[in-house]
Parts: structure tokens; C-alpha cells; sequence
């Protein structure tokens, strides 16, 4: 068993056995109020649960994170170099330009990344995998296999949509056509004998998804520190441009209004369920069980999830259903969800915080009813001259990404009362 196994392990137990702890204070309790004693130690066991429930979510997402599908080439080059050798020198010529410029690389190394391998193989009619494409006017490379894949996860990690939606990836940035249709609200017929069969024709629609920029800005390095073998480079840099195009690319999948950007999922999501007046912050057990019930039984199976902020799970955690039970369940074993009243969820912080009128809490199938395209490869530049004066370089990475709703009807959300 790895480390990772055994810590995790050691969390899910150390979280159950606190659950467990708090469970016997509220039954030892029933029929009266806590004593100020047990309301102490409930308050120390929950500040105890919610530091280990964060430890193991953000340990899952250190497992995601090194969990990097590193794909598969499956052509060679002329050289008779196996797909991971190949890739292995073109990652580190994009290493070497990171660190030193242009002007450090071998021609050999200058033709890795204008996209040698895209040529056609002579006599045998192979198209070579594109491993690089040619600089635009500022040097921009596309990122490798190694360092791109890790900045598609670092995204995934900072937002929690991502992980759960439908994500499709093309490799150019044109508008993909996207069809649509509601034909549920028409049905079959009884046909008696010797009469024509009716008609009733199918509507389809079509939407377009775009590929709008998102840009991690600007980060200026010193020659120094770049040249410094001491400093991880290679690993940091990616991970920081991924960290703020995740972070940019989660808010507008969110609340994106769909105009020149992503449409937000709160912005056209359904409201499945409204709270009661004064529930401007928080929700009920029955406010749950209609939210769910508003999505069609058609959607409301295995792949059913709430998604939430952060502040809303808090507020959830505390809810018990009408026999005292919590709704939130906390992991069972490693490879297990907690649950909210038995289903899933996904925290994403890009989600409204519960306040008046927000649509805090959402919930259903969001493969069915979310879409996200992204367009292959992330691409980074490095600015040679601009930052020279001051012994800098600078970098930026950016990637094109799109979104919107999809299937209306898979997903309802619980929108706070107004007052």
C-alpha cells in the first residue's frame, strides 16, 4: 500500500471515528437540550471534522493532479525512436526555452518546436503526431504532453464543474455547431384500424459553441532564478499559468453571461426549488428533497450530483432529515463519496455563496445537462526583450475554452429567498 493509501486511510478512519463521536453527544442528548460541556465538545469534534474532511478532499485532488494520462503516440520518428523518447526530447527543448530563450537551442531542438515532426514521412505516407507548432511573432510554443496535461488538471482542481460536465476537446478553435431538441412534450398514438398514421414532426435546434481566450496574464521571472537548476522551473511554471487560467475558466463556466464568454451554468440553470422567506442564507431538509424531486426521474439516477460552494456544504452538514438522521455523510472508506442525503456532490467554489436571491445550490445530471469545449493544447510565450532591462523574462500561458447549457431539464437549482 503507498503512502498516499495509508494516509488516506488513516484520515477516513480518524473522520469516522469523530462522526461516530459526535453522533453518541446528540443521542446521549435526546429529549433535552445540549449542556454547555457537550456543546463544547461538539463544536471541538466539528472543528476536527471539517480539518480532516478538508485534508482528504484536497488529498484527492493531489491524486488527480499526479494521476496525469500522459496519452499515447503512436507513430515513430525516422530516427527509430520509440513515442516516449520522442516526446521525452521535444519536452526537453521546451524545457531548455523556458529557462534560456530561443537563442540556447540547437537547431535541431529550434526545428522540435516549429513542428519538424508534423512533416510527412518520406516514402512510407505516415502522418507523424504534431508534437509542436510553429512560433507565432512573440515565440509561443504549444506546451508538451507532460507539462500541458498537467496544466489541464491543475484547471480541473480549482474548478469542480469541470470535473462533472460534459467536456469535449477539438484541436481548432472554429465554432462547433451544436444541435438541440425538447421533444418530450409529444408522444405516440393509438392508431385505429384503417386510419392514416398522424404526424408530428421533430424540432431541432442548433447552437454554436465559440473558443474565447483565457490568458493566466503576465509572470516575470529573473535570468537568475530561471538559470537556477535548484529551481523546479519546468514544474512550477506550468502549474502556476494552470492554476490561473483554472481559476479564470471555473467563474465564467459559473456565471458567464454568454455574451462574447461562456454561459454560466447559474446563469441559465432552472429554479427547482425557492426558499422560504428569511431563508436568505440557508436551506432546509424539505427544500432538498423538492429540489431533487424537481428533476425528472428520466435524469435523477446514478449520475446525479449536487454541486455547491464550500460556505453551502457548511450549512448542509448541519441539516438532519425528519428522524434526526444528518444528511451529510462523511466518507465511508477510501474510494467512497460523502454523501448528502445519498447522493454525491461537488464543491466549486465559483459558486454563489448562499445570500439573498442566489442560486447557491444546484443539482442533477450534468453530463446530460452541461457542456464544455476546450481546444486542444495550452500555449505558453516567453518575452525576451520586453523585461531585458531588468534581467527578466516574462511568460504568459493561455488556453480557449467555451461553455454552456446544455439539457435545461437535467439540472434545477435552489435559489435562496429574496428577503
Amino acid at each position: 500500500m503507498t503512502e498516499t493509501l495509508v494516509r488516506r486511510q488513516r484520515l477516513v478512519d480518524e473522520q469516522n471515528t469523530i462522526w461516530q463521536r459526535m453522533q453518541e453527544i446528540m443521542n446521549g442528548s435526546e429529549g433535552r437540550d445540549l449542556t454547555d460541556e457537550e456543546r463544547a465538545n461538539w463544536d471541538a469534534a466539528e472543528t476536527d471534522l471539517t480539518r480532516i474532511s478538508g485534508d482528504l478532499e484536497r488529498l484527492e485532488r493531489m491524486a488527480q493532479l499526479g494521476s496525469v494520462d500522459r496519452g499515447q503516440i503512436l507513430q515513430t520518428s525516422d530516427r527509430g525512436e520509440d513515442p516516449e523518447a520522442e516526446e521525452a526530447r521535444y519536452a526537453e527543448a521546451f524545457g531548455l526555452y523556458l529557462r534560456y530563450g530561443l537563442e540556447a537551442l540547437q537547431g535541431e531542438q529550434r526545428q522540435l518546436l516549429q513542428g519538424g515532426f508534423n512533416q510527412m514521412q518520406q516514402g512510407q505516407g505516415t502522418s507523424r503526431r504534431a508534437l509542436g507548432t510553429a512560433p507565432d511573432n512573440a515565440a509561443g510554443y504549444l506546451v508538451p504532453e507532460t507539462f500541458r496535461n498537467t496544466m489541464t488538471e491543475t484547471m480541473k482542481a480549482f474548478g469542480g464543474l469541470l470535473n462533472i460536465c460534459n467536456v469535449i476537446t477539438t484541436s481548432d478553435g472554429g465554432d462547433l455547431a451544436w444541435p438541440t431538441n425538447d421533444d418530450t412534450g409529444n408522444e405516440g398514438a393509438l392508431l385505429s384500424e384503417n386510419t392514416q398514421v398522424p404526424e408530428q414532426d421533430i424540432s431541432v435546434g442548433r447552437r454554436e459553441l465559440g473558443a474565447y481566450i483565457f490568458t493566466s496574464k503576465m509572470v516575470k521571472l529573473s535570468w537568475k532564478l530561471m538559470r537556477d537548476e535548484a529551481f523546479g522551473l519546468d514544474a512550477w511554471l506550468p502549474r502556476k499559468l494552470g492554476e490561473r487560467i483554472g481559476r479564470a475558466v471555473a467563474g465564467y463556466l459559473i456565471t458567464g453571461t454568454g455574451v462574447k464568454q461562456p454561459e454560466g451554468l447559474t446563469t441559465q440553470i432552472r429554479v427547482g426549488k425557492t426558499g422560504a422567506n428569511g431563508q436568505t442564507t440557508s436551506v432546509i431538509y424539505d427544500d432538498l428533497v423538492d429540489l431533487e424531486h424537481s428533476v425528472d426521474p428520466a435524469y435523477r439516477g446514478p449520475n446525479c450530483k449536487y454541486l455547491m460552494h464550500d460556505t453551502s456544504l457548511k450549512v448542509i452538514r448541519k441539516l438532519k432529515d425528519g428522524d434526526q438522521r444528518p444528511l451529510w455523510v462523511p466518507v465511508p472508506a477510501p474510494g467512497f463519496p460523502a454523501t448528502i442525503n445519498g447522493w454525491s456532490y461537488v464543491i466549486d467554489n465559483k459558486m454563489p455563496e448562499p445570500a439573498a436571491g442566489a442560486k447557491s445550490i444546484a443539482f442533477g445530471d450534468f453530463q446530460a445537462g452541461y457542456v464544455v469545449r476546450q481546444v486542444q493544447g495550452v500555449t505558453t510565450i516567453r518575452l525576451n526583450e520586453r523585461f531585458a532591462d531588468y534581467l527578466q523574462s516574462g511568460f504568459f500561458g493561455y488556453a480557449e475554452v467555451d461553455g454552456m447549457v446544455d439539457d435545461p431539464a437535467a439540472i434545477a437549482a435552489y435559489q435562496n429567498s429574496a428577503t
